[in-house]
């Protein structure tokens, strides 16, 4: 006997008609779940540093105290182990208390929204260092680009530029980049600047992060010039740096940007002019007029006060001269 088909009339199931609403909503709401700390590996390509510093003591001592408030956001990967999206300074002070679980969402997410919510959770946190939001706005903006949305920044090869653009120039105004510049409270020309930062050599970005060895720090500004260089020129200006304790002003980096442009960058180059004296790094002293008016007649002008200065000095040196001779 043939089976007749079943006709979809559109009416409620059984399972609808005797479950509430809440049970409904329980139903499908996302669940706090506990599973072991080394089944969660740490998201690809982690853009964030994770070390002990003091916000990661303090972060430990408030887990200790009070337990961890927030669950960490993780997916399921196939070989049965989750990768996490959002927790990795959680699951780092966890394993530094000994602890061998962690409360956790579980989602089902694509690479590209997995990335874009690592990014998103991570971004807005205070003491980022500089290379880490580069190329997190990096991997953000990728992930946007494959999901069919437009992206007017290559992240792949940004040119180089001479001229400080005009308002004109800097024209980035597809709708999920400018999205993204307003979520995180900054112009698509400095998101851009900060992906520069990810052509800089790991020496190079240690300097920029002030996390470098020998303490040494340089500006964001002439990083962002000195991320044009080759990275065979990038190691010879690394070198020079460390060698003469010395970091480039912005004019020297543009102008090593330059020369690099034209094929004139040579290392002798960089390390004479590393090797000159910055005019902001010459010792200066300093000190208010009131400080020394009280030795001087009230109506010696500021000039005059600095020719009498100048003219004691000069004894006194001729002083010391001739009682050095002795």
């Amino acid at each position: 006997m043939a089976t007749l088909p079943k006709l979809d009339l559109g009416l409620p199931t059984y399972d609808s008609l005797f479950s509430t609403e809440e049970e409904r909503q329980e139903a499908s709401a996302e669940k706090v779940t506990t599973i072991p700390i080394d089944k969660i590996t740490d998201f690809k390509g982690h853009p964030f540093h994770v070390t002990m510093d003091e916000d990661m003591a303090k972060l430990i001592d408030s887990i200790k105290e009070n337990d961890m408030l927030m669950p960490a956001l993780v997916r399921p990967k196939e070989d049965g182990t989750y990768e996490m999206i959002s927790g990795h300074r959680r699951k780092f002070a966890l394993s530094q208390l000994g602890r061998k679980e962690m409360n956790v969402i579980i989602r089902d997410l694509d690479d590209d929204q997995a990335t874009i919510l690592m990014v998103d959770s991570n971004i807005q946190r205070e003491n980022i260092f500089p290379s880490e939001r580069g190329y997190a706005y990096k991997m953000r903006l990728e992930a946007m680009k494959h999901q069919g949305k437009k992206v007017d920044i290559d992240t792949t090869d940004i040119p180089i530029e001479y001229d400080k653009p005009t308002s004109n120039q800097v024209g980035w105004k597809s709708e999920s980049a400018a999205k993204l510049g307003e979520q995180i409270g900054i112009s698509m020309n400095q998101i851009r600047r900060f992906i520069r930062l990810t052509y800089l050599i790991e020496p190079l970005q240690e300097m920029v992060d002030g996390r470098h060895e020998n303490e040494i720090k340089i500006a964001f500004n002439p990083a962002v010039e000195i991320s044009y260089l080759t990275e065979s020129e990038q190691y010879d200006l690394a070198n020079a740096i460390v060698e003469n304790q010395r970091t480039p002003s912005l004019a020297q980096c543009q102008e090593f940007k330059r020369l690099s442009h034209d094929g004139e960058l040579t290392s002798e180059f960089i390390e004479d002019t590393l090797s000159e004296e910055k005019p902001n790094q010459r010792e200066k002293l300093s000190f208010q007029m009131k400080e020394i008016d009280k030795y001087f007649p009230k109506d010696f002008t500021p000039g005059k006060k600095k020719d009498l200065m100048i003219h004691l000095l000069e004894n006194w040196a001729k002083k010391r001269s001739r009682e050095q001779e002795r």
